[in-house]
């Protein structure tokens, strides 16, 4: 089943009331499989603190269970039978034109725009109509580790001895789905857009105009990678 959980904050430090700053989180694969669902086993602080101060959604349910349809339906409003994305190749502009999205609808009123990480999928990360600016996907390596990386490099080398090209490739060398590299946060893609977003947050603040900042991780959606001492939080014994 795909879920996805979805932060927005809104901030009116030194606008006018009706134009609050908005920044969107959207989190990929994330289940509600945190403490502040009724999980206790999951050590998630800071999730649970921003479901303290806002408004924490017990019957929420994502449009349908692939990313593409969900994203697409979330952002322009419309369900998955109206904007005729059922997969991930199909680019909503050449099904629903017309469509305003949600962060189009901001610029239209003024607002500047912006994206980082995972909004859309693929090849529509780019939507050029969505954004003032051009989006940010951020570079980073998937894995820390050296046998995952070799692990990859075989994969890739057999999948091209074999002919494979385009999406068959990159599935043909797909790496472990478990790393716990020996890394700081902003290794891996997520930490490194997080710094960027945070810089843009900052950059945007002192020019006192009103925005709409999204930003968009992609973990813990596969492969399942992230600094160590994070799986260091738990104690794979205790776990039921």
């Amino acid at each position: 089943m795909k879920f996805s959980v979805l932060f927005l904050f809104f901030s009116t430090v030194g606008l006018a009331v009706e134009r609050p700053n908005v920044l969107f989180i959207a989190v990929d694969d994330l289940r509600p499989d945190l403490a502040c669902y009724g999980n206790e086993q999951i050590v998630s602080p800071h999730i649970d603190r921003l479901a303290e101060r806002g408004t924490l959604f017990e019957r929420a349910y994502c449009q349908q269970a692939v990313c593409s349809p969900s994203r697409v339906s979330l952002m322009t409003g419309l369900r998955p039978d109206t904007t005729k994305v059922m997969n991930l190749e199909t680019d909503f502009r050449d099904t629903i034109p017309e469509a305003v999205t949600l962060s189009q609808f901001f610029i239209s009123k003024g607002y500047y725009a912006a994206s980082i990480g995972k909004i859309y999928h693929g090849n529509m990360l780019d939507e050029e109509f969505s954004w003032s600016v051009p989006h940010v996907r951020g570079n980073a390596p998937t894995y820390a580790n050296k046998a995952s990386n070799d692990i990859v490099r075989r994969l890739r080398e057999k999948a091209v001895a074999e002919g494979l090209k385009g999406a068959a490739l990159r599935k043909a060398s797909l790496g472990p789905a478990f790393e716990a590299g020996e890394v700081e946060d902003e290794f891996y893609r997520d930490g490194a857009n997080a710094l960027e977003a945070v810089k843009r947050l900052e950059s945007l603040a002192e020019s006192g105009e009103p925005f709409f900042l999204a930003f968009g991780l992609s973990k813990p959606h596969l492969p399942f990678v992230s600094p160590k001492r994070y799986w260091d939080l738990y104690d794979r014994e205790k776990l039921q």
